[in-house]
């Protein structure tokens, strides 16, 4: 399989709390929650966790002995737990965390798992583009919110219940009915989306951190068959280009959102994908 991966710090004053990597036959992308408050509990902060817990994921990706994704993430949660948990408050719902993309070619198939809200694109060969994602942050965040509609922002009664609705959405995080993420419940790996298909259905796989999916998402800048286009003729820094550059251009709008951290890992199934291995990486 051939790599290549891009990342960009939504600030120059904050540490990038994506993380992606790869070895010969699997990528990892990670995106850090930034939820404030966090360094608080926890000193070593999401961009530590999430740099330790997609090490760990890769370091075990590299032994290829097969076995499958839910596991290894589960391991690799308990492992990262283990090593803060007597110093962290690592049980708070605001401790740090982070969402998980993983693909992996084994034998003749590749196998992903996607635990909260980064995306993976599936470049079909002989369709259009098939985006998986995991949308239950998303639907929890949005009946969260719901009673915040029709209340002008700034009023008392608005932040009243925003932080409502802020208490309600940490209270269903890894919780059942709720949404998953990586923290240091290792049960949540069990709850991820996960699949497989053959390679012979692929042309290659694009791994997006929520950040960089605004380029379709948020911005509509172009659609997912549109990114896919970019990325064979600009890689995942052209694609990051693209988001800063609507960032740029919306600031003070209405669809204006804070610069994020964006994350971009393209694979490309080769023909002779087993003897032509390459990683190339773009920070």
């Amino acid at each position: 399989m051939h790599v290549s991966l891009a990342t960009s710090a939504g600030t120059a004053d904050r540490p990038n709390e994506d993380f992606v990597g790869a070895v010969p036959d699997a990528v990892v992308l990670l995106d850090g929650a930034g939820i404030p408050g966090a360094e608080a509990l926890c000193f070593h902060g999401v961009a530590w966790y999430t740099h330790r817990l997609g090490g760990s994921l890769l370091g075990h990706l590299s032994r290829g002995d097969g076995r499958d994704l839910a596991t290894i993430l589960a391991t690799a949660i308990g492992e990262i737990a283990a090593e803060h948990g007597d110093t962290c408050d690592i049980a708070d719902p605001s401790s740090p965390q982070a969402t998980v993309a993983m693909v992996r070619v084994h034998k003749d198939r590749l196998d992903w798992l996607l635990l909260a809200d980064s995306f993976l694109v599936l470049d079909q060969a002989d369709a259009g583009p098939l985006v998986i994602t995991d949308e239950r942050e998303t639907t929890a965040r949005r009946e969260c919110s719901a009673p915040l509609a029709g209340i002008a922002q700034g009023t008392p009664e608005y932040d009243r219940v925003r932080a409502s609705c802020v208490s309600a959405l940490r209270a269903r995080r890894n919780q059942p009915g709720g949404y998953w993420i990586a923290k240091d419940d290792p049960r949540a790996a069990r709850e991820a989306v996960n699949g497989s298909r053959s390679l012979a259905d692929l042309n290659g796989a694009a791994l997006l951190s929520n950040g960089a999916s605004r380029i379709v998402n948020q911005y509509g800048r172009t659609d997912w068959s549109g990114v896919l286009d970019l990325l064979r003729a600009s890689g995942p820094a052209g694609v990051i280009a693209r988001v800063r550059q609507a960032e740029a251009e919306a600031t003070g709008g209405a669809d204006a959102h804070s610069p994020d951290d964006a994350t971009v890992a393209h694979w490309t199934h080769l023909p002779n994908w087993a003897s032509a291995r390459g990683v190339s990486m773009i920070r």
